[in-house]
């Protein structure tokens, strides 16, 4: 059956107290409308439509990013002004609604959704009736009560507007619903305003679905943590926690070693291979892929690379290789405090020591630079021991250019090898050198001042004033 999806995205979120609408904040690395886009997309509608209200230019500028990576997935916007209730939200989709299928509306605030719960309100609404995903969990204050008649959800009454006893009811809605088209619009043209808010409550149309006899079912969950809005920077630290908690839990089902679940972040993709070791305040963003027995140390952050078997990150490295990626290979040692950036490959056994950059560069196995030096734009041969303090100079202000390590090469400390130049096998530079012309194999190449010494020379004295 065909299925469109709207989703609610035109609050300003005052209690964020941000310039940027409240949609767009992010909760482990993305946006909370892109958590949201991600799984309705899962469902594979006809079409999506974005309700935008405040800040609407920047929510479609960030939706079109989505739809770079969801080109299947037909976007659409309307626009909610004034915003006079969530029932005005919709009403405001109606013109780009066909007449056949079903609607599901969703929150843009609410980005922990899972497929699963809605494809179940799909399944449960079949076109023919109305559903309500609720929840049965925490405190509902705030939130529109279910009230029943048996087993019969017959209204959602505000909490506002709710009763004494209609207060005391455990049960409430989250926000998202399921109907058949044709009906909902029409119920959407019946809405009134009659209440303390003066506001087009989208709640109202289930009395409607009852006194019509389409009726009104819910599939009801007790995960808090799937429906929770964000409506304030502490209400969105809270959910991250609780989602981060979430992911790291899952790992450690699958065996990895967390050393405190309460101090990891995951805002991306991992996939771990076997006897993981995560030590504490590790980041990872992006897609990383940890083999066999890797060791991660403590307040490492990591994006978008592939580290294989055995390799051990220490403390305090930064790796992300963005677009191009970055690969560690099997038994490498990499940091404390190192950087490997995009393009670096670094091969089985290659040692990258403190204070160490590396950038577009591969280097072959065994390769060592263990202290405080640049690598960019290099390929760097097997057995190569490059000094502290060297550098690769690889821009002339205009172009980048290369620079070639052959194999067994030892490079001495505070060298800069001024690219393009290649550095012959065997090859050992004195340190202190800048080497502007290609080398030989085998050879030593010096290039620096000659020392001199002057006896019985005096440092210059401060005058007196």
């Amino acid at each position: 059956m065909v299925l469109d999806i709207v989703i609610m995205a035109a609050g300003k979120g005052t209690r964020m107290k941000s310039k940027l609408p409240k949609v767009l904040h992010k909760l482990a690395g993305r946006a909370l409308l892109q958590h949201v886009v991600d799984t309705a997309a899962a469902l594979k509608p006809r079409s999506l439509i974005t309700v935008t209200g405040h800040g609407g230019e920047h929510v479609k500028a960030a939706c079109a990013s989505m739809h770079k990576a969801l080109p299947d997935l037909a976007f659409q916007f309307v626009t909610q002004e004034p915003q006079l209730g969530t029932g005005h939200a919709v009403q405001q989709a109606v013109p780009v609604l066909g007449n056949e299928g079903i609607t599901l509306v969703l929150n843009g605030d609410v980005p922990l959704i899972e497929a699963a719960s809605l494809q179940a309100l799909v399944q449960a609404c079949a076109g023919q009736r109305l559903a309500l995903l609720t929840v049965e969990y925490g405190d509902p204050t705030g939130y529109g009560r279910i009230v029943r008649a048996g087993d019969a959800v017959q209204a959602i009454v505000e909490h506002k507007d709710a009763t004494p006893e209609q207060r005391l009811l455990t049960e409430w809605y989250s926000g998202v619903l399921a109907a058949p088209t044709a009906q909902l619009k029409r119920w959407l043209g019946q809405l009134q305003n009659h209440n303390s808010q003066k506001e087009y409550y989208l709640t109202d149309i289930v009395q409607m679905a009852v006194q019509d006899g389409t009726g009104c079912v819910a599939v009801k969950t007790t995960d808090g943590v799937q429906v929770a809005g964000v409506n304030s920077p502490v209400q969105l630290q809270e959910l991250e926690r609780q989602y981060q908690k979430r992911q790291a839990y899952a790992l450690m089902e699958q065996g990895v070693r967390l050393t405190d679940a309460a101090r990891f972040d995951l805002r991306g993709s991992l996939q771990c291979g076997q006897d993981v070791s995560i030590d504490v305040g590790c980041v990872f963003e992006g897609r990383v892929s940890l083999g066999d027995d890797v060791q991660i140390g403590a307040h490492c952050h990591i994006a978008n690379c592939t580290i294989a078997a055995g390799a051990v990150i220490h403390p305090f490295t930064h790796i992300d290789g963005e677009k191009l990626g970055v690969s560690v290979g099997a038994g490498a040692l990499v940091g404390p405090f190192a950087r490997l950036r995009p393009g670096a490959q670094l091969g089985n056994e290659v040692h990258i020591g403190n204070f160490v950059e590396v950038k577009n560069s591969t280097l072959a196995h065994g390769a060592k630079a263990n202290h405080l030096a640049y690598l960019g734009d290099a390929t760097v041969g097997e057995r190569v021991n490059y000094g502290a303090g060297s550098i690769t100079a690889n821009y002339d202000g205009a172009n980048k250019h290369r620079t070639v390590i052959e194999a067994d090469v030892h490079i001495g400390s505070n060298c800069v090898l001024v690219a393009p130049v290649t550095i012959g096998a065997g090859g050992t530079v004195g340190g202190g050198s800048t080497i502007t012309k290609n080398t030989p194999a085998g050879a030593l190449s010096i290039a620096r001042g000659k020392q001199a010494t002057l006896a019985g020379w005096k440092r210059p004295v401060k005058t007196k004033d």
